[in-house]
């Protein structure tokens, strides 16, 4: 059977709205697809491809890994480069790829947190397994107390200037660490274009505080995209009448202690709401973390399992407008949760 080449649908810039990444010329669509999960070998290939596929059709150009996300650790990355090399080779010049290093990628000292061994070693295993020769953002994944940050942001300087990064980012950052941190690359020369952080109705850290986070990312000018819009799937309907035996829950992929009954009390009723506003309980979820705070969002990072759920977020895109009397009821029930597993950390030691 001769190998057909992949077509991408001729309407994909007009499906959802992009927009600017903080100050910087990059524009970003308001969806972004990760694979944290679904892309390891624990998933069958050809369903990643349609995924990914499915995603680029509609309009989601921006795809979001890290070294260790599988499982096992690197295979999402070695998996897109196989879709990359077998469908969007020729669109390469359209797509952004992110990649990150912080966490445990491998045994020994240097193989987690900030150093400059770690995070460029990382980098290049990391081009290898994607066989591209850069990635379009290089996040440091978490703040290292254990490493002087002027090292971690020299690091993501040295990934930018010499090619094989064109943005460096941050991920779990606090305020604090994020200026401090901004203020380092900016004097190098190499503004940080995009922070990430964990944002959700169920976890709402990086509006607290004094600059928030948001607040901080503007004034320093960087893009905010916030993953686990769906607070790890609780933000969807799928527990509402109990635990699927297919579900990251009852595979272990996600803390248990997260599901208590306080927590899917407000579930259950922030999916009123949503059926009231006319969408899925997942889809109010994106939408709510893309709203117009005056210091809005660039963009919502989420998840999928299947075709139909890059179909369902990219409906959310279709209506980001919400009325005050919609957002004083979600106010009520979008409250913490006790579900950041991603704290951010102050930078300096």
């Amino acid at each position: 059977m001769s190998h057909i080449p992949y077509v991408p649908a001729s309407t994909r810039y007009d499906e959802i709205p992009y927009r600017h990444c903080g100050t910087s010329g990059l524009q970003l669509p308001v969806i972004a697809l990760g694979l944290w999960h679904n892309f390891g070998d624990d998933r069958p290939f050809q369903t990643q491809r349609d995924i990914v596929r499915r995603a680029f059709d509609r309009g989601i150009f921006h795809f979001d890994l890290a070294n260790n996300y599988g499982p096992p650790a690197g295979s999402a990355e070695e998996n897109f480069g196989r879709i990359l090399a077998k469908d969007l080779a020729p669109f390469r010049h359209e797509i952004i790829i992110s990649t990150k290093a912080g966490w445990n990628m491998w045994d020994g000292p240097h193989g987690f947190g900030g150093s400059r061994k770690y995070l460029l070693t990382s980098l290049d295993e990391s081009l290898q397994r994607l066989g591209t020769d850069h990635v379009d953002i290089f996040y440091h994944h978490r703040p290292d107390p254990d490493t002087p940050v002027e090292e971690s942001m020299l690091a993501l300087h040295h990934a930018v200037t010499s090619g094989k990064a064109l943005y460096a980012g941050i991920s779990s950052y606090s305020a604090e660490a994020t200026k401090e941190a901004a203020a380092i690359m900016r004097d190098l020369g190499t503004p940080l274009a995009i922070h990430q952080p964990s944002y959700s109705m169920l976890n709402r850290w990086i509006e607290e505080g004094t600059p928030s986070l948001l607040e901080a990312a503007q004034e320093e000018g960087m893009g905010v995209i916030g993953f686990s819009a769906m607070a790890q799937g609780m933000l969807t309907d799928k527990y509402l009448g109990g635990i699927p035996d297919d579900s990251r829950l009852a595979s272990g992929k996600v803390n248990k202690d997260f599901f208590t009954d306080e927590a899917l009390g407000h579930v259950r009723a922030l999916n009123d709401i949503a059926a009231e506003r006319g969408q899925s309980l997942a889809q109010m979820a994106v939408a709510w973390v893309l709203r117009d705070q005056g210091a809005s969002l660039t963009t919502a990072l989420i998840g999928a399992s299947s075709t139909s759920q890059i179909d369902e977020a990219v409906g959310a895109a279709q209506n980001l407008t919400f009325t005050p009397a919609e957002l004083a009821a979600i106010d009520e029930h979008a409250v913490d949760s006790g579900i950041n597993q991603w704290w951010g950390v102050t930078a300096s030691r």
